[in-house]
C-alpha cells in the first residue's frame, strides 16, 4: 500500500448530491517511504483554522443532507 502525507493549503467549497459530499481543496500530495511502524497509512495535515472551517462544512452538508431523510429516520433509531 502506497502512503501519502498530504496537506490542505485552501478549502473552497463543500457540497453534497446523491448521498455524497464533495470538498473543494488545494492539496499538496508527496508519496512517503514506508516504515516499520505497524500499519501503513497516510497523513493529512492542515491548519487548526482550516479544520474548524472543515468541521463547519461537513456539519452544515450533513444538516443537509439530514433535512432530505423522512422524519422517522432522523432520530437515529433506524
Amino acid at each position: 500500500m502506497k502512503t501519502y502525507d498530504i496537506e490542505v493549503q485552501n478549502l473552497k467549497s463543500a457540497r453534497h448530491d446523491m448521498g455524497l459530499i464533495e470538498l473543494r481543496v488545494d492539496l499538496t500530495v508527496v508519496n512517503l517511504p514506508p516504515r516499520d511502524e505497524g500499519a501503513a497509512s497516510s497523513r493529512l495535515r492542515m491548519p487548526v483554522e482550516h479544520a474548524r472551517t472543515l468541521l463547519i462544512l461537513l456539519k452544515q452538508q450533513i444538516a443537509e443532507l439530514d433535512k432530505l431523510q423522512p422524519r422517522s429516520r432522523r432520530s437515529g433509531r433506524c
